[in-house]
């Protein structure tokens, strides 16, 4: 199967160069039909190394959006409508991609008919961050397949899915109206996740393919994100319809496990991070 790959890029001159060389390195290049970047206009030099990457690769397709024009679903599904391949590959610009069978172990299991959609295992490389276990709880060794009959048993978690490294096969994504042209600041990636749930289709957690994706958030960068977050469940409020603990479960994992080793930093942040998150998340759904 073709496939094409998504990336919008913000301010990613620190990413790009090394991003691109992974992605030429891996084993199914040949099945790469293009490597789409967006690029948001900022305040670096972006444009300019995606240009020079351009020169070097015919494989590379660029497109520019204003920043207050730049929304996570509505600039992918713009961007997706474009192309042609079997599957569509988003990524993000900060992920790293160590291993050279990331690409095929991810889009494997959609060429094999497995499922319609694929993920990959985030890792993350800061041991001293929250965030260090929250990727071990949420990402774990073992790869999954969910689909509409888990619904009853994990609730909101079946539509567990990050487009940080994901795969679908363009026709069902076209199908299923991408993301029907609704303009989200985030959660983009769970919204189609419950399309797919919900219309037959299948997910799969693919741990064999692994990208690095780290963030050290402060207490007001984590405050945002959560607020966005119950944002989106009050505009897609039939998401949150099946609720789960599984927020109470991932802070227990948390605190018990930084015990565990010892982990200081982590400790000391743990509750200022979760009240954060709390009150961003009720802030939101107001």
């Amino acid at each position: 199967m073709t496939i094409d790959i998504i990336c919008p890029l913000y301010n990613a001159e620190k990413y790009i160069v090394s991003l691109q060389k992974s992605l030429e390195k891996q084993k199914n290049y040949d099945d790469i039909k293009n490597i789409r970047y967006i690029i948001t206009k900022g305040k670096d030099d972006t444009e300019k190394l995606v240009n020079k990457i351009k020169d070097n690769n015919k494989k590379v397709i660029s497109s520019i959006v204003e920043s207050k024009d730049f929304s996570h679903s509505f600039t992918r599904e713009n961007e997706a409508k474009k192309s042609k391949s079997d599957i569509i590959v988003f990524i993000t610009q900060d992920v790293i991609i160590d291993k050279k069978d990331w690409l095929e172990k991810l889009v494997d299991p959609i060429e094999k008919g497995e499922c319609e959609a694929a993920f990959s295992r985030q890792t993350c490389n800061d041991k001293k961050s929250i965030e260090y276990y929250t990727r071990k709880k949420n990402y774990p060794n073992e790869s999954r397949i969910t689909s509409k009959e888990d619904l009853k048993e994990l609730g909101i978690k079946t539509y567990f899915y990050s487009d940080a490294s994901s795969a679908i096969k363009r026709e069902v994504f076209e199908e299923l109206g991408w993301y029907d042209g609704k303009i989200f600041p985030t959660n983009e990636d769970m919204y189609i996740a419950y399309k797919l749930i919900n219309n037959d289709y299948r997910i799969k957690y693919c741990a064999d393919s692994e990208v690095i994706h780290s963030h050290n958030f402060s207490c007001k960068e984590t405050y945002r994100r959560y607020k966005s977050y119950g944002a989106f469940l009050k505009q897609e409020p039939q998401i949150n319809s099946k609720s789960t603990k599984a927020g109470g479960g991932l802070a227990k994992y948390i605190i018990i496990s930084a015990i565990k080793d010892g982990n200081i930093r982590v400790i000391m942040k743990f509750l200022p991070d979760m009240i954060a998150r709390y009150f961003g998340m009720k802030k939101g759904e107001r």
